[in-house]
């Protein structure tokens, strides 16, 4: 086995939470904006895709060097030993960025490190003439931020919140990775009634259930480097293998996600089906005012419509106003709700125990958290 130097990309906002779930798979992490760094071998490569749900991707860091001018770039990269990575015949096309750095073009950094690893190559290979790139993909990327170049490898492919269950979605659905975020964050347990009363295309119910069977998010995917030749198929077995044995599929759960639009819910029913979770959640068409339980000690996590269209903002701010008198009749349930409105609290009529500054997409948002009481009561779960 061979040891790599590690990196777990993540949103802002989101790195403890990522962080967390890389030392409950046994590696010591290195935390900076929106990367989580750890050392691990070809099996941790395997496990950190199947079961990170928060992270994006999983990279390998071939380097890291400063760059001011073309030439150290160029110098840099070719004295990395990529044969160690890439196969005489790997596919390695090369993406790029660059933020606050003398080197801005990012075009001109793609096209440097391209051509310095092909020497790099040519030279451990002893070949002549073109590389002929018809093997397995290995994207590398080029990023400089503040004259300080990463050169990585994604070993995830597409990013980590392609589950795999997602049959149809809405307007503006919700990444899977930001979904289990939330989650997290309610520190819901499994013994705990569930509910998402703006479930959409069923997102958040989908991965409470994944989490509350300790399933991993990544077993139905397939990830680009199962197709590299030092990626023995065993280790991918084995670890699916591992994350077979550690799910707990007889854990009963009480999942419930609630959308006023019926074409909605009939996309979260699929979506779930996919996932092989139909059983566990039950969708219905509702609108959120109309919640009523007879259930103590619950959680509710939502992403409501922020208003952003004409007409739309009047209703929300009506529905929110409307829930918050509510949801006094249920003390012992606790309440977390996305939102890009300033104002959600007073709408609500309650201070928040806790907010949490997060982002969905590019729409910088607020994670509202409402502490239910605790009560003596044990659920009926």
């Amino acid at each position: 086995m061979t040891k790599f130097q590690l990196v777990a990309t993540s949103a802002m906002g989101l790195e403890s939470i990522v962080a967390d779930e890389v030392k409950a798979l046994g590696y010591e992490t290195r935390t900076e904006n929106g990367k989580i760094y750890f050392e691990g071998d070809e099996r941790a490569i395997a496990r950190a895709n199947l079961w990170l749900r928060v992270a994006d991707r999983v990279k390998i860091v071939a380097a890291q060097f400063p760059a001011t001018t073309f030439e150290e770039l160029f110098e840099n990269t070719k004295s990395v030993e990529w044969e160690r990575y890439l196969p005489v015949d790997a596919n390695f096309p090369v993406s790029g960025k660059s933020v606050k750095s003398k080197l801005f073009s990012v075009p001109d950094c793609q096209a440097i490190v391209k051509k310095a690893i092909v020497e790099r190559l040519k030279t451990a290979y002893k070949k002549t003439g073109l590389l002929d790139e018809s093997g397995a993909t290995f994207k590398i990327e080029v990023s400089i931020l503040k004259d300080m170049a990463t050169l990585t490898i994604d070993t995830s492919g597409a990013g980590l919140h392609k589950r795999g269950y997602r049959v149809g979605q809405g307007d503006a659905p919700l990444k899977e990775t930001l979904a289990a975020a939330l989650v997290k964050i309610s520190k819901w347990s499994p013994h705990r009634p569930f509910v998402d009363l703006f479930c959409g295309s069923g997102t958040i119910p989908i991965e409470a259930a994944l989490i509350g069977q300790n399933i991993a998010p990544g077993y139905n995917r397939d990830f680009i480097s199962e197709e590299w030749p030092w990626m023995d198929m065993k280790i991918w077995d084995d670890a699916r293998i591992e994350a077979e044995d550690l799910a707990n599929y007889d854990q009963p759960l009480e999942i419930l996600g609630t959308d006023i639009d019926h074409r909605m819910v009939k996309i979260a029913k699929e979506n779930a089906l996919e996932a092989g979770l139909s059983d566990l959640i039950t969708f219905k068409q509702m609108q959120a005012t109309d919640f009523t339980t007879t259930l103590t000690d619950g959680v509710i996590v939502s992403n409501p419509p922020y208003g952003e269209r004409i007409g739309e903002r009047e209703e929300i701010e009506r529905v929110i106003r409307e829930l918050g008198k509510i949801m006094r009749n249920y003390p012992t349930w606790s309440v977390y709700m996305l939102s890009s409105m300033d104002n959600f609290e007073e709408l609500y009529g309650k201070k928040a125990t806790k907010k949490r500054k997060l982002f969905n997409g590019f729409i910088r948002t607020d994670f509202y958290q409402f502490w239910g009481q605790k009560s003596n009561k044990q659920s009926l779960i």
